[in-house]
């Protein structure tokens, strides 16, 4: 009886741990972003001081550390096609320059996974990432990040959500 839960146990708990290395992933973009810091520097502070400990009061959820770093490297080192397929997703009247750091940072991971992630499906990416997003924002922000990660899912996938979800 306990073997069947326990088989059954470690994909929601990974999903959850990639869900929280996701939502690090974000953070550490952010902070990249805003305040110059380097990769080694911001894995290095991530995994030492954030990822499963408490900060300043607050619990960070534990994250898997691998897919933490698969995510943020793999943003630095491919921003320079991530960008511009984020751009081709967003209308003329929105270049990226225009959006604030953490939704760049959250379009960024979830351009990233969707290029270069093949093994997660479409549906799993983009719902991670609204729901990061959502976090953030009360606003149109989710209804975006859900735009242009289905855009981009079509494109480079050749599939999106597309049932409105």
């Amino acid at each position: 009886m306990t073997e069947p839960t326990d088989n059954q146990r470690p994909q929601p708990r990974q999903a959850n741990k990639r869900g929280a290395a996701r939502l690090a992933a974000v953070q550490a973009l952010y902070q990249m972003d805003v305040a110059g810091s380097g990769l080694l520097e911001i894995t290095a502070e991530y995994e030492a001081f954030r990822l499963g400990k408490e900060v300043d009061g607050d619990l960070y959820r534990e994250a898997d550390p691998q897919w933490f770093r698969a995510i943020l490297a793999g943003v630095v080192e491919n921003q320079k096609t991530v960008d511009p397929v984020i751009r081709q997703a967003l209308t003329d009247d929105w270049p990226l320059s225009r959006l604030d750091s953490t939704l760049r940072a959250i379009l960024r991971a979830g351009v990233f996974e969707l290029m270069l992630r093949s093994d997660v499906p479409v549906a799993v990416i983009v719902s991670e990432y609204v729901d990061i997003a959502k976090a953030f924002y009360v606003e149109d922000e989710p209804k975006l990040v859900n735009a242009v990660l289905d855009r981009v899912a079509r494109r480079v996938r050749g599939e999106g959500k597309g049932r409105g979800a």
